[in-house]
């Protein structure tokens, strides 16, 4: 009778949806150098990047998200930001490669600028499917990475809410797959540093409920602009 009952317990968990929510790391320096961070090591969140962090575990706490489980790219900038998080829900972070950023390969580290010269840079802008970066991965194997991962950790987590921390691209990419939406397309999701996105996966089909939330969120910092010097009166 008790193996019967706990089979009907482990039946009804895997009917209840589960619940991913993808938050993308919180701000670096790297953003306002225009380089391609990729998996250049050290790179930490700056300090309004940790106050973007915290805001997300705030806003998870105070709405009494119940969150079985967080994940995180092993990058520093996506450990950090997970652990401001799970200091606030009170849970652990486990590091996840499959949901670590793009290998950029050769272009690592580059500035954006430069990069932004090449002709390779237009297909990643315009035909990201037939993009692979040289000495890394595609656009196409990085989605496929992505998805493939995601739909491994639903399956380990039937029935919960998981909050996985990576990067733009990444989710990017997922986001797209779940909206069916074409890769050629994904340049048009806009994810932001810090943001929260929602997918809900039931038996029947994914439903994305919310692409890049930001309305947890403190401003971002006013430029530091030279003070103009007052004339005499």
């Amino acid at each position: 009778m008790a193996k019967k009952n706990k089979t009907k317990k482990k039946e009804a968990q895997q009917d209840k949806p589960t619940t991913v929510l993808l938050v993308r790391h919180g701000q670096n320096d790297w953003v306002g150098k225009h380089k391609l961070a990729g998996w250049t090591p050290a790179v930490h969140l700056n300090q309004h990047g940790r106050k973007q962090a915290s805001s997300v575990g705030k806003r998870l706490a105070k709405a009494k998200a119940k969150i079985n489980a967080i994940y995180a790219s092993p990058l520093e900038r996506t450990m950090e930001t997970a652990n401001l998080i799970g200091e606030h829900l009170c849970l652990p972070v486990n590091k996840y490669p499959g949901i670590g950023e793009v290998e950029y390969g050769d272009w690592t580290g580059k500035a954006i600028e430069k990069l932004a010269k090449l002709p390779e840079w237009a297909v990643v802008q315009y035909y990201p499917s037939n993009t692979r970066f040289p000495g890394g991965e595609s656009l196409y194997e990085m989605q496929a990475r992505g998805v493939q991962q995601v739909n491994k950790l639903v399956d380990k987590h039937r029935g919960q809410t998981l909050l996985l921390v990576s990067h733009a691209d990444v989710i990017k990419s997922v986001v797209a797959h779940y909206l069916g939406v074409h890769l050629d397309l994904f340049q048009r999701i806009v994810i932001s540093p810090a943001s929260i996105t929602t997918i809900v996966f039931t038996t029947m089909r994914p439903m994305v409920y919310t692409v890049n939330d930001t309305s947890h969120l403190p401003p971002d910092p006013k430029p530091k602009g030279k003070k103009k010097s007052k004339g005499k009166q």
